[in-house]
């Protein structure tokens, strides 16, 4: 999973648009494609936001070429931010991480400066700390992370007592032997045992 770039544009009108402020992250490219990649990333950009109208978020199928979604979202102000990131990164962070572009850019700079800026202008520092955080999403976002713990904890609990036996050793011997167990547990085990032995069908 990767993020190859973040943009934040703002939109005037139908169809103009300005990026205001970029960040690439070209690493998984070789030296010699970036300087075909780059001005790719920066056309998918323009072109998506300029075919997005305001207030709307979306996500789009980038050029072939580079294997790459197009997430974009405009708010109904004009402002919108764009993140291009490889096919297997996830729909919801990349939105998340929309929202709190625009967030940071309306706090270093308010809206009644973006029709003056001029493209390239923005200065925003964090956008390149943003970038490079958010390339493990489950890092950087608390659901991601706390589904990968409950995918984790899955795993460990399909495990069974009898795959934790050592080899050789029976449920059977180790209920006998334990001095945890009572009288009364340990017929409840061999009752519940039979049981399940005689209406099992496979």
């Amino acid at each position: 999973m990767k993020l190859l770039a973040i943009f934040v544009l703002h939109k005037e009108g139908d169809k103009k648009v300005k990026i205001l402020q970029d960040e690439f992250n070209l690493e998984s490219f070789g030296y010699f494609e970036r300087r075909g990649v780059q001005p790719l990333l920066v056309f998918s950009a323009r072109t998506v936001t300029e075919r997005t109208t305001l207030g709307t978020r979306q996500s789009v199928e980038a050029d072939q070429n580079v294997n790459a979604m197009v997430h974009v979202y405009v708010r109904p102000d004009g402002l919108a931010s764009v993140i291009i990131a490889d096919s297997e990164y996830p729909q919801r962070v990349a939105h998340t991480l929309l929202s709190k572009v625009m967030d940071d850019f309306t706090n270093a700079y308010p809206p009644s400066s973006w029709a003056y800026m001029g493209e390239q202008t923005g200065k925003m520092a964090s956008l390149s700390e943003i970038l490079r955080k958010y390339q493990n999403p489950q890092e950087a976002d608390p659901l991601m992370r706390l589904q990968k713990d409950l995918d984790d904890t899955k795993d460990i609990l399909k495990n069974t007592l009898v795959n934790v036996l050592e080899r050789g050793e029976k449920i059977d011997d180790l209920v006998a032997r334990s001095s945890d167990l009572s009288f009364e547990a340990k017929a409840f085990y061999k009752t519940a045992r039979k049981t399940n032995r005689c209406c099992t069908l496979f």
